[in-house]
């Protein structure tokens, strides 16, 4: 349950600093404030920050450029340092779990327990089999201390720290609810990983991240074209807009097309480890977002490859924005905001349902 002001949502990427704030008014939640600011390469590599000076300049930066005055925030962190698992435990009370949730937490985590910040979210009591299932969250601490230090440092407080894959799900809760009785996927598809997470019943069932993503589709375009990194990189976001498209060479589509069938490949392979250990027996629909989502033959390899309907997540489709909101930041680069969205719907008061 929330309480309090929504935060600023604050999504530190691999080559961006994306920031959202949120309003409450009489239409419910809108979109306030939104600002951006790009990092240079190596900034941050595989979820590592390699200058930290760098991003905590970035941060100022996009808060003054914003006019965003809030400093309470939530971060976010993804990647091979977060591990989620769905477990069932014997019914017990909170104050319970609270207790042995660490012991939990060993049995089930592959890190140091010591190394590690653990949480967990109860998704349903089953009384007739005296059990109930959980999902079972496990952060390195390294990681997370890192990111609020680097906050802290640009007079910023964080005061919650989330997955990046938990909060684009709090965003599509918000935009369309989360049907009782399907099972779908939200696959964000950023820069240098996609993120996949799989609802079933209403809450995460899978959560997993592969490697290659947007850096890797620009790579190739470098490798098999021949071009700088920054022309490939224009090149594929030309490819994206209906506008551009029609002026790139056919050469540039030929690539597109099986490099976007390998990250297709990953993600299906993760969705077939799912449903063959899950019990499910289908994914109903696949959603795409993040900065490669909009990508037409990404789109057009996953639903090939999972034989689902593929659809465009909408990060602002029942959020009205404010006039404050730059439309120039908001209009190329919505589909970058689904974690910073996600993450300005946490309040600054949380308690445990």
């Amino acid at each position: 349950m929330s309480e309090g002001n929504p935060l600023v949502g604050v999504d530190i990427g691999a080559t961006s600093i994306k920031v959202c704030q949120l309003k409450e008014s009489r239409k419910g939640l809108t979109l306030f404030r939104v600002g951006y600011c790009a990092l240079q390469p190596q900034t941050i590599v595989d979820r590592h920050v390699m200058n930290s000076q760098a991003v905590v300049e970035g941060l100022k930066q996009v808060f003054t450029d914003a006019k965003i005055k809030q400093r309470d925030v939530a971060l976010s962190v993804s990647g091979q340092s977060v591990i989620s698992r769905k477990i069932t435990v014997p019914i017990m009370t909170t104050a319970e779990l609270d207790e042995q949730i660490q012991w939990e937490a060993e049995n089930h985590i592959p890190f140091d327990i010591k190394d590690v910040n653990v949480d967990y979210e109860i998704l349903r009591r089953r009384p007739e089999a005296g059990q109930m299932d959980i999902l079972l969250v496990a952060a390195k601490r390294d990681e997370i201390n890192d990111y609020v230090q680097i906050a802290k440092q640009a007079k910023l407080r964080p005061l919650v720290v989330d997955i990046d894959a938990f909060t684009i799900q709090n965003l599509f809760e918000h935009n369309r609810g989360l049907p009782p009785d399907q099972t779908f996927a939200i696959i964000n598809v950023g820069a240098t990983q996609a993120s996949i997470n799989v609802v079933s019943r209403g809450a995460s069932a899978f959560t997993r991240d592969v490697a290659n993503a947007g850096n890797f589709i620009t790579e190739q375009l470098v490798k098999q074209i021949g071009v700088p990194f920054e022309q490939a990189e224009d090149m594929k976001v030309q490819a994206s807009q209906p506008q551009g498209a029609s002026a790139l060479p056919a050469r540039v589509f030929q690539v597109l097309d099986t490099v976007c069938d390998t990250v297709a490949g990953e993600i299906q392979r993760s969705l077939d480890f799912f449903l063959a250990t899950s019990g499910e027996d289908r994914i109903s629909r696949i959603f795409l977002t993040g900065g490669t989502a909009n990508l037409p033959q990404l789109g057009a390899a996953v639903e090939r490859r999972s034989r689902v309907g593929v659809e465009v997540m909408q990060p602002v489709e029942r959020l009205p924005i404010e006039k404050e909101v730059d439309q120039q930041i908001l209009v190329p680069r919505v589909s970058q905001l689904s974690v910073a969205l996600g993450l300005s719907m946490r309040k600054s008061k949380e308690k445990r349902a």
